[in-house]
């Protein structure tokens, strides 16, 4: 007898997991088109390269491709994709070990945060989107 037994229960989960995982990036993704100005401008002050196709780039992954990671739509390889840009997100917005004082510690977590998040996207890669996805149509 196994542990747990979900059977179809699984795909629930599994769709249940894409919408949690990805409802950070929309919720903080769906700003930035009403003040994409602005958030060039905070890519630039980043120092990040092309900054208009950086911020571009960002409202992409964390709008449409989160929308498609929520609906299953190509969800193996945008799980992938989405490991690097939250490494990269991480590395460039919540660079911690060059800060001091508070804003040192809000970034340390939020640094890990996006480590923790590379995991689920890590797993949804190998777990697939489950029935309750465009994927499995």
């Amino acid at each position: 007898m196994r542990y747990l037994e979900f059977g179809h229960s699984k795909d629930l989960i599994l769709l249940i997991a894409r919408i949690l995982l990805v409802a950070l990036f929309l919720i903080f993704g769906l700003p930035k088109i009403a003040g994409f100005s602005g958030f060039v401008g905070y890519m630039t002050s980043l120092g990040a390269p092309l900054p208009t196709l950086a911020a571009g780039i960002a409202v992409f992954m964390e709008v449409i491709a989160s929308l498609a990671i929520m609906v299953g739509f190509y969800t193996r390889p945008l799980a992938l994709i989405f490991v690097f840009y939250t490494l990269g997100t991480a590395l460039m917005g919540h660079a911690y070990w060059s800060m001091i004082g508070d804003a040192q510690h809000a970034n340390m977590i939020n640094f890990y945060k996006n480590i923790s998040i590379m995991g689920g996207f890590l797993l949804l890669s190998v777990a697939g989107p489950g029935r309750f996805s465009l994927d499995k149509r």
